[in-house]
């Protein structure tokens, strides 16, 4: 087991019964709830991040919610990895030595095909690939799972909103039902969540970051959540963003990445509406 997986077992197990405290700001007859679990690049404490085995293994845990991150190749197909190079989590550097620094906008999709994206992680994982977005969308939908799509990195891919979305609806994933609760798309990048909100105003957006409370208002135009590292986050900033309407109602807030109980309580204290998380079983358990 990995170390911060048995360092966040043993603090929900040694948390004893949950308590939720309410948001100072809450007033009475507020009804507290539970933030939702969602599974960071699938449930990636236990299987390679943002592959087919991760989101498999959320799904066996009992989670619909999953989060990946999604790039472009040199030959401008879509793919599912995080970092902008494929260096950490594959073995490039021993596929294609000569190719530092291995980024992924410098590879096409059949050699990235090529590489093992799930030994670094362990043995029993070898062989694993780094899937298009297709093939991992086709994934998701055969486990009747939810997005939180990232479009990562959109400032080294011009065009990858519109592209992005193209194949979402290809794949059936635009239709009123997902829209309606199956699919958010967020990224760093204000101007790529804009244009996603331009493109398909039906979709649910969400910025990631922490925008000061003054400018939230701007955000609100057409990011339906702010989607935050839960170092940033109080309780008097998360009531600022349910104070305010985004596209499709009251303005959510996701945090991130929530690895153990204590913040998971923390999180659930200040109101949070998601919980983004490496190990959504131990969550599940710290917040029940």
């Amino acid at each position: 087991m990995h170390a911060r997986v048995a360092a966040a077992t043993t603090a929900a197990l040694l948390g004893g019964a949950v308590l939720i405290l309410p948001s100072p700001h809450a007033k009475a007859g507020d009804r507290i709830t539970a933030p939702l679990v969602v599974s960071h690049r699938g449930a990636s404490a236990y299987a390679p991040e943002n592959t087919l085995a991760a989101i498999d293994h959320a799904a066996a845990l009992g989670f619909d919610w999953v989060e990946n991150d999604v790039q472009r190749t040199r030959d401008g197909r879509l793919v599912v990895l995080h970092d902008a190079s494929l260096a950490r989590t594959t073995d490039v550097a021993k596929v294609y030595p000569g190719r530092s620094p291995w980024k992924v906008k410098d590879f096409t999709a059949a050699e990235i095909a090529r590489l093992d994206a799930g030994s670094w992680f362990g043995p029993r994982f070898a062989g694993a690939r780094v899937p298009t977005l297709r093939e991992y969308m086709e994934g998701v939908s055969r486990n009747h799972q939810k997005l939180v799509l990232e479009i990562k990195n959109p400032e080294l891919y011009p065009g990858i909103e519109r592209q992005t979305l193209r194949l979402l609806s290809n794949e059936g994933w635009l239709d009123p039902v997902h829209l309606r609760n199956r699919l958010i798309v967020q990224s760093f990048s204000a101007a790529s969540v804009r244009t996603v909100h331009d493109l398909r105003p039906g979709i649910t957006t969400a910025f990631l970051g922490t925008p000061p409370v003054a400018q939230l208002p701007r955000y609100a135009r057409f990011a339906d959540q702010i989607n935050a590292d839960h170092r940033s986050l109080s309780a008097g900033y998360v009531s600022a963003v349910h104070a305010l309407h985004g596209p499709h109602g009251p303005m959510k807030v996701f945090a991130w990445t929530v690895d153990d109980a204590a913040t998971a309580r923390r999180m659930a204290g200040f109101g949070t509406d998601g919980v983004i998380t490496n190990v959504p079983d131990v969550i599940r358990r710290a917040l029940r």
